[in-house]
């Protein structure tokens, strides 16, 4: 007895592939936000080039939100703790923002949704 599997290839609509663009976009910039928080948090070295690089990709995306809350220090043996707020509030803010564009990019394509 032999199963016989067929494939069905089913490709992304239009919004569908809009949807994956803006999720895939906005969700690199999360990740790097994230990369930026926990190295503030470990007190990371500015002399590491790649500790350079997330700051500087990141610096723009986390300007908008800086003076919201005050930075927390904590000074260690070597290196100095920083808890920026304005990075977690920049987190926060882009997930809500790429949910909110994904919705309108629905709404405004006139397809019928399933969920």
């Amino acid at each position: 007895m032999t199963n016989l599997v067929s494939e069905t290839k089913v490709e992304a609509s239009n919004t569908q592939t809009a949807e994956y663009l803006i999720y895939y976009v906005l969700g690199t910039l999360e990740i790097l936000l994230a990369f930026r928080l926990l190295l503030k948090l470990a007190g990371a070295s500015l002399s590491s080039g790649f500790v350079r690089m997330i700051y500087g990709l990141t610096s723009i995306f986390v300007w908008p939100f800086e003076g919201i809350f005050r930075k927390g220090f904590a000074q260690g043996v070597e290196t100095t703790s920083v808890l920026e707020p304005a990075t977690i509030v920049a987190l926060i803010v882009y997930a809500i923002l790429a949910w909110g564009i994904v919705k309108l990019v629905r709404i405004s394509s006139g397809e019928k949704q399933i969920n």
